[in-house]
């Protein structure tokens, strides 16, 4: 009697081949999601982060930069993590180099 029982439970031959494709199923759409999140946000974002780091390597006195907290000045010194920033007549500060925002166009008034 329990032998007819367990054959009746059992699964089919099928059910190892459908549960596969089931699985691959599910996982479909947070695949799709998560490659939509890789071209959306994380390459711009490693982008934009290279050119940003090439910016600050590629740092040389006399140029006019913004920095992160909005101070124009006019760059005296390069260290390998600070940099010398003019900001006023007699006046300079040391910044950190990753707060250097920007370079200033040449064609921006004063």
């Amino acid at each position: 009697m329990f032998l007819d029982i367990a054959w009746a439970m059992a699964p089919g031959q099928d059910a190892g081949a459908q549960g596969a494709g089931s699985m691959i199923q599910s996982l479909l759409p947070l695949i799709l999601i998560f490659v939509i999140f890789y071209f959306l946000l994380i390459r711009p974002q490693q982008k934009k982060g290279k050119e940003h780091k090439q910016m600050l390597d590629n740092l040389k006195k006399g140029d006019k930069v913004i920095t992160s907290g909005g101070i124009y000045g006019v760059v005296e010194a390069v260290g390998t993590n600070t940099v010398a920033l003019k900001i006023a007549e007699n006046v300079k500060a040391k910044f950190g180099k990753a707060y250097i925002a920007t370079i200033r166009p040449a064609s921006e008034e004063e």
